[in-house]
Order: structure tokens, then C-alpha cells, then sequence
């Protein structure tokens, strides 16, 4: 699985001009998953995103997490963030997961997410055509995947 997190001022996520999910402080988080991909590397991702500690303490130093500071997680899923571009110029997907998979997977996720932080995690609508808004605060944005665990 692979994510980009950005730290968000506000966040919302569109399908056919209707907000679908929303938030404000907090992390918009686009999922990209591929056929490799297990529970247990959502699980690990959800462990690492609830701890990861972007956003400032007291002191203006990035130490404290989104669960720290009460915030929220928009979580979208973009098969597109497995795109291969080393052959000509049209992206290939060829690792991305079904469509099916991809789904249960993202779905499980979320659900961890939303128990983690003990509230709904808001999503945009899986295999839709989405509009993502987003006030990058910082801009902070991370990339993780659990492929390459750095």
C-alpha cells in the first residue's frame, strides 16, 4: 500500500458537484493499493499514520500527531499513485490491485482508521470520478509505502 499524507487545513472530496466527505484540521490521505497488498499492511500504515507527529506543540516543533490533537483523516483512494511511467509517456497501472481487492482493502483500512481514532473517517466514493480540495497547511505532505518502510 502506498500513501500520501498532507496535512490539511480543511479537506473535502466531491462527486458530481456533492461534497461527499469533508473535514477540517487534520490529513487528507490518498490510499493507493496494489495485488500484493495484505491487512496487515493497512494495519501497519494505520499504526504509523495515527503516531506520525506533524503537526506543532506548543513550541511551533512537529511533534504531536493528528489523534494528539483531535484533527481528522479524509481518506480518498487513487489507484493512480502505483502509476509505472518508465516505458513512453502513458502511465502504466499494471500493479495496481482489482478493482474488487482494491476496495475490501481500502474499506478495511478506513474502518481501522475510523477505530483507531474513535470517530468516522470520511471517504470520497470508490471507483468515482472525484474532485479533492485541499488547504495543504505548511504544505507538509509524506509519502509512505509499506514496500519501503523508511
Amino acid at each position: 500500500m502506498r500513501l500520501v499524507i498532507q496535512r490539511s487545513g480543511k479537506a473535502q472530496v466531491a462527486v458530481n458537484n456533492e461534497i461527499v466527505g469533508a473535514i477540517e484540521k487534520g490529513l487528507l490521505v490518498l490510499a493507493g493499493i496494489e495485488d500484493a497488498d495484505t491487512e496487515e499492511d493497512a494495519q501497519w500504515l494505520v499504526k504509523k499514520l495515527i503516531g506520525l507527529r506533524v503537526f506543532d506543540d506548543a513550541d511551533g516543533v512537529m511533534n504531536l500527531s493528528v489523534k494528539d490533537i483531535d484533527g481528522e483523516i479524509l481518506a480518498v483512494s487513487q489507484f493512480t499513485l502505483h502509476a509505472k511511467t518508465k516505458k513512453g509517456n502513458r502511465p502504466s497501472y499494471i500493479r495496481a490491485a482489482q478493482p474488487e481487492k482494491a476496495e475490501e482493502l481500502f474499506n478495511f483500512f478506513v474502518t481501522q482508521l475510523s477505530e483507531s481514532l474513535n470517530k468516522p473517517v470520511p471517504t470520497g466514493r470508490f471507483g468515482q470520478h472525484m474532485e479533492v480540495t485541499l488547504t495543504n497547511d505548511g504544505p507538509v505532505t509524506i509519502l509512505m509505502d509499506t514496500k519501503n518502510k523508511e
